[in-house]
């Protein structure tokens, strides 16, 4: 099996994984790390979330960077603030004797004036996302023309929450970029377009996973019930995950605020996650959930990407998702990290023909199990 030396990184990242208790890489990394390190110009990475992507970029990037050089070197966008933190998060800990390199994370929601000051100082890697760094460019406040490698991760994810216009800006005002990597969970057609149109025809692909990268150890199941039995049948079944976190999914924020109520009132340690939440209130709903005062986090799509926590046992799917992408990104937020989880739809007779559209389009198998 190989291991971390064996792909060619500075033995300073060598020392950090080592610590964190990397000794094997992920399929993704094990792939993407020597491509990328070759000196490939563009890149496609295709892998789902929870594989190691951060890490598969992550490193190598940190590996080309001119640490006398305190100018920005790199740009790293993705699709929200909570994978933002959790990015530069990662590589902190990747850069633990890397000193000479310096990371920002720049997002909304969160003072614009104090960024530009950070950005100042001498950064060689920027973490964004689209809208924040689009105003940071038309406020002349972020100078990128030394930049050699973008990245874009969970570019479907970006995608889906309608960035499409903002990328397609970003990768005109990076065109000559020598270097841009793209890592997805999926390539829906907008995708392929932004591919067509931005990357070189001898961009390298690589694919870890099948069809469409569904983690193999997830078990999907669902459960069928009427609609006002739903909110009983979900009860029922966290008395059977009473000692394990997880992630429940609504459509709308209506419906997250609501079935938080529903199950704080049952005595349920819950809180939720929605687009309009404050960022004070989003973060502080996270630190809960994360340090375990929380045990259940009540989530919308777009809130819920970024999260990631390796303990997580299941999710719900309280109300089905827009598409199969969707189901493919609320899934990988268990069985992270090389462990098994559980994905649980909670659905009513007329949406079983919907399971069965996930079936065949992501090559997977639901177990249909029974209400007791």
């Amino acid at each position: 099996m190989t291991t971390f030396e064996e792909l060619g990184i500075d033995a300073r990242l060598i020392q950090s994984t080592t610590e964190l208790g990397y000794v094997n890489p992920t399929a993704i990394q094990e792939q993407a790390i020597p491509v990328l390190l070759s000196g490939t110009k563009d890149f496609i990475g295709l892998a789902q979330t929870g594989t190691g992507k951060t890490a598969a970029f992550g490193l190598p990037l940190l590996h080309i960077i001119d640490e006398k050089a305190k100018y920005p070197q790199a740009l790293v966008v993705c699709p929200t603030r909570e994978l933002c933190m959790q990015i530069v998060k990662e590589i902190e800990i990747f850069k633990k004797y890397m000193t000479g390199i310096s990371v920002v994370a720049v997002y909304g929601g969160t003072s614009i004036g104090l960024q530009i000051r950070d950005l100042k100082r001498g950064v060689q890697i920027i973490v964004a996302t689209p809208g924040r760094l689009i105003d940071l460019i038309e406020r002349q406040a972020l100078d990128l023309s030394e930049v050699t490698t973008l990245v874009l991760d969970e570019a479907d994810e970006m995608l889906s929450m309608g960035f499409k216009d903002e990328l397609d800006q970003i990768l005109n005002a990076l065109s000559s970029v020598e270097n841009k990597w793209l890592f997805s969970a999926t390539i829906p057609e907008g995708i392929e377009q932004i591919v067509k149109k931005h990357l070189s025809k001898d961009a390298i692909h690589i694919k870890v996973g099948g069809k469409d990268v569904v983690n193999q150890k997830i078990q999907h199941q669902f459960l069928v019930c009427d609609e006002k039995d739903k909110f009983y049948i979900l009860t029922e079944f966290l008395k059977t995950e009473k000692n394990n976190r997880g992630v429940i999914f609504c459509k709308t924020k209506v419906a997250t605020q609501k079935l938080t109520k529903q199950l704080i009132a049952k005595n349920v340690l819950a809180d939720c996650i929605h687009g309009d939440l404050q960022q004070r209130e989003r973060e502080k709903a996270m630190r809960a959930f994360k340090n375990k005062s929380v045990q259940i986090l009540v989530a919308t799509d777009v809130a819920a990407r970024g999260i990631d926590i390796e303990a997580l046992s299941y999710v719900v799917h309280y109300q089905l998702p827009e598409n199969e992408e969707y189901y493919t990104h609320r899934s990988g937020r268990t069985a992270r990290a090389g462990k098994e989880g559980t994905s649980i739809a909670i659905i009513t007779p007329n949406e079983v023909k919907q399971i069965r559209k996930y079936e065949k389009y992501l090559s997977i198998s639901f177990r249909e199990i029974k209400a007791r």
